[in-house]
């Protein structure tokens, strides 16, 4: 009997959670049309307009970004005119400009320094916003991301996670997990796993097990992704960051391609009636711009393209479809031309460029695995002419491959390349740049528009407003519940699983509930109640935010507690 009446309870409950959300988020944009319902974004990292081009003259022939409108966009962060990924990505998935390694949380007032950035009250110092990932959940649309770096990177998280500090890659992966997002391809599965059975987690959670008990598959290698046929799916195909393209189909061909992630992520969310958003991030261009390795860039802006194609295609097919490509800042300061070219630009032919370039197979990354720690010059001289495609090494040369440390060769042999073509270098940082906007499915014309405005974009095309998103997802706990006379406290004594408490006095008995920090799970008598947005910590001001859902709950927790 008492099982009966606590299935009675919680059916009604859900019910009335239901309705309020409905009510509560009906589309607010008068603008969009009805028939709009995918959204799929695609964003090659560190990305100038000089890699487009270098990537088009390799290639031979038009790229499928050139079937798309070009406008321009801005790409400054809060307190730089050079942006990091984290706020970039911040900037284009909730429509703030924050700090530099911020994701998904506002700037520290007192560090914005940049002309024309809003400043905003110090009580929002770091407040977590909402994105429109998660307003298109709300919306009920399926949403999913895709990378080739650990999906815990900046960029995916800039769209799915909330915290100051783009590193903490735990903090990260915990949100991802518990934001219930559709698809999600890429690398990263250490930082799902505890360091007591390899991986990286101190808290002790098994974030894979936690998955699989939510319904999902999960997949790890490129045959089961291309087979799985069910709604929700991880896919983990590297510890850490994927291979690059030119690299996996030699050393890695159980990974798959930029592309058919693309391709079968598109497939899964494409089931939903009500549409889908999609995120996909060609990550490792920019690592490979920060080592000045031109065949990196290449390599990994070629399967961007691929995927921006398999894009395009699904939008012709079925309409109704955004589909928005760019970059969030340029990187090294790549130049088709150098110094060598000062007295020799006018009359420079194309082979000068491309012959040098399309001798190697690898990447510089590539080549370092293939050595495999055989730095002997008979192996170097070897490994270098086959892969690489340089066949004359002088003596300084392979000394520095020699003495390079661990990880960081293609710093070493992507310049070399370089310098047999006409490529010119500035940096090995990011840069300031405008870059160039391309979009599909959007029927006006475009100028130089602020990255923030892409997130605005996306959520007027999916008919939400975001700040509305926004004020019902990250409410302050104390605010909230203070509502109805209830009182709540950081219980910290497990450091790695802070929990949020809120108690109330009702007549002679003491109503009381745990909201775990970064999940979905209001816990009422011992049992976990899934809601709708994560409570997160801020941990430099110690506020506590947490979706108005949880109030709700709450009360009726209150009822049988």
């Amino acid at each position: 009997m008492k099982l009966d009446s606590r299935r009675k309870k919680a059916s009604m409950l859900l019910l009335v959670i239901c309705f309020w959300a409905m009510a509560v988020f009906t589309p607010v944009s008068v603008w969009a049309e009805r028939s709009n319902k995918n959204i799929i974004i695609l964003m090659t990292d560190g990305t100038g307009s000089a890699h487009t081009t270098i990537t088009r003259w390799y290639k031979g022939e038009p790229l499928a970004l050139d079937k798309m409108f070009v406008a321009g966009v801005r790409t400054y962060g809060a307190d730089s005119l050079i942006t990091d990924s984290a706020p970039a990505a911040t900037a284009f998935a909730t429509g703030y400009k924050t700090n530099d390694k911020y994701v998904g949380v506002l700037p520290d007032p007192a560090k914005i320094t940049i002309p024309g950035v809003p400043i905003i009250p110090a009580e929002m110092k770091e407040k977590p916003v909402a994105t429109v990932l998660e307003g298109a959940k709300i919306m009920g649309k399926s949403v999913g991301l895709v990378a080739t770096s650990n999906i815990q990177h900046a960029s995916p998280a800039g769209y799915s996670a909330h915290w100051p500090a783009r590193s903490n890659y735990n903090e990260i992966a915990e949100q991802q997990v518990y934001l219930d997002i559709d698809v999600v391809f890429g690398g990263g599965k250490q930082y799902l796993v505890p360091s007591s059975q390899g991986g990286k987690r101190t808290d002790g959670e098994n974030l894979i097990d936690v998955l699989k008990s939510r319904g999902y598959g999960i997949v790890e290698n490129r045959s089961d992704m291309l087979t799985f046929n069910n709604k929700k799916v991880w896919g983990m195909f590297a510890d850490d960051a994927m291979l690059y393209e030119f690299d996996r189909s030699t050393l890695a061909p159980d990974q798959p391609s930029l592309g058919e992630m693309t391709r079968k992520a598109i497939e899964i969310l494409s089931q939903n009636p009500k549409g889908f958003f999609l995120f996909i991030e060609a990550s490792k261009v920019d690592w490979a711009s920060h080592a000045n390795d031109p065949i990196g860039v290449i390599s990994d802006l070629l399967a961007f393209d691929e995927a921006v194609g398999i894009a395009l295609d699904f939008a012709n097919d079925k309409g109704n479809t955004l589909v928005l490509a760019f970059s969030d800042h340029g990187n090294a300061g790549m130049s088709l031309g150098s110094k060598k070219t000062d007295n020799t630009y006018s009359k420079l032919p194309l082979d000068a460029l491309v012959d040098p370039l399309k001798k190697a197979k690898l990447t510089g990354e590539g080549v370092e695995m293939i050595l495999n720690g055989d730095l002997s010059e008979g192996n170097i001289r070897t490994i270098m002419s086959e892969q690489y495609g340089i066949d004359d090494l002088s003596a300084d040369e392979i000394a520095e491959i020699q003495s390079a440390p661990a990880g960081s060769l293609n710093y070493i042999v992507g310049p070399m390349i370089s310098n047999r073509s006409v490529i010119g270098w500035t940096t090995n940082g990011h840069v300031g740049d405008d870059l160039f906007f391309y979009y599909y499915g959007i029927k006006k014309p475009m100028g130089m528009i602020e990255n923030t405005e892409i997130a605005h974009m996306s959520a007027n095309f999916m008919n939400f407003d975001l700040a509305k998103i926004d004020q019902k997802l990250f409410i302050p706990a104390d605010e909230l519940f203070g509502r109805i006379g209830a009182l709540t406290e950081i219980d910290s004594t497990d450091q790695n699983n802070k929990v949020l408490v809120v108690k109330k006095n009702i007549g002679k008995r003491t109503a009381a509930a745990k909201l775990p920090f970064s999940k979905d799970l209001l816990i009422c008598n011992g049992t976990p109640y899934q809601i709708s947005g994560i409570t997160v910590f801020a941990p430099n001001t110690g506020k506590v935010y947490v979706p108005e859902a949880a109030l709700h709950l709450f009360q009726y927790c209150g009822r049988w507690n």
